[in-house]
Formats: C-alpha cells, structure tokens, sequence
C-alpha cells in the first residue's frame, strides 16, 4: 500500500493520461477547442488579477515583480486564444507531433529504467520494457507515417495514450507488488529466528 502511496502522482498522471485519450477519441476537436477556450479565460483571468495587482503594490515592490508586464502577456494571450480558437485547432497536428517527440524521449527513459532493473535484479522489469517498447513505436509512428488526416492522427493519438498510461498503471501496481514480497520475508526469517 506504500508503494501505491509513493506513486500516486503517476497514477493520477495516467488516470489523467486516460481521460484526455477518451475525450480525443469521442470528438478531438471540441475537445480542443474547449481546452484552447478554457486556457484562454484562464490566461485572461490571471492577466487581470496581476494587472490589479500591480496598480494596488507600493511602487518599489510592483516595479521588482513586473506584475504589470506578466499581466499584459498573460491577458493579451487569453484574448488571442478566445477569439482565435479555430486556428489554434487548426495547429494542433503540431502540438501532436511535439507530442510525439516527447513520448520518443520518455520511451528512452523507459529503456534506460528497463535496463537498469535488469542489471539490479529488479523484479518487474518486463512492463516496464513492454512500455518502453510502446511508447518509442507510438513515438516513431506519430513522428514517421504520413496520416492522411488531422482527425485520424488525433484518434492515433488518443489511442497511443490510453494503451501507455494502462501499461504504466499496471507497471506501477506490479512494481508494489514485486516490492511487498521480499519486504515481508525478512520478517519470517526474523520470527524463525526469534523461536
């Protein structure tokens, strides 16, 4: 149960992971565009409150913070992706293809913790290869193929995420498990030796 605990963040990122690869699959570009509107009030929002920020500050501290100029990026970018959204979407191809640039790198990361649980004598070691192999042939398919359409590539996409956070899910679990047995027969021993 510890060792859940310990990795809760990365099953929450994958749980996460999972969510967006659904929506991506149901409709990807109201998802998009509604990610893309979302982000823009945000950014408007917080361009705002450090605007307000700024005029109610001491001069001295509003100059050190350049609360003004952050609030400024921040509000003209939120209008930009409010009355802009469509192009933002439009774009989107590049944001897989970074995407998949990314998930390359973390399926290199992958090999290197495979490797590395081989050469401990970790045990576990085969999801966590079985998920680097993954994520390096979606990385590569995303970056190589020629998709014919952006829907297409955003379904691909959707899909490459669901398959590798449900690995990296069950690589977390199998790791708790593998970790709760050698933990618990040192105590045996101990009992044994105690009689």
């Amino acid at each position: 149960m510890k060792s859940l605990k310990k990795y809760s963040g990365g099953i929450i990122l994958s749980l996460f992971e999972i969510l967006v690869g659904v929506l991506l699959l149901i409709d990807a570009v109201s998802f998009t565009s509604g990610i893309i509107m979302a982000l823009g009030a945000a950014l408007a929002v917080y361009g705002l409150v450090c605007v307000i920020k700024y005029f109610r500050a001491e001069p001295l501290e509003a100059s050190l913070g350049q609360l003004l100029l952050k609030g400024l990026v921040a509000l003209i970018a939120g209008v930009f992706f409010l009355i802009r959204t469509e192009w933002l979407v439009s774009v989107f191809p590049v944001l897989t293809i970074i995407y998949g640039v990314a998930i390359l790198f973390v399926g290199l990361g992958k090999i290197q913790k495979t490797v590395d649980m081989l050469r401990l004598k970790k045990n576990g070691w085969a999801v966590t290869a079985i998920s680097a192999l993954l994520s390096v042939a979606f990385g590569v398919i995303i970056l190589a193929v020629p998709f014919e359409t952006t829907e297409f590539l955003w379904k691909f996409t959707g899909i490459a995420l669901i398959v590798e956070a449900v690995i990296d899910i069950a690589a977390v679990i199998a790791s708790g498990m593998k970790k709760k047995a050698p933990a618990e027969e040192p105590k045996e021993d101990e009992k044994a030796k105690e009689e």
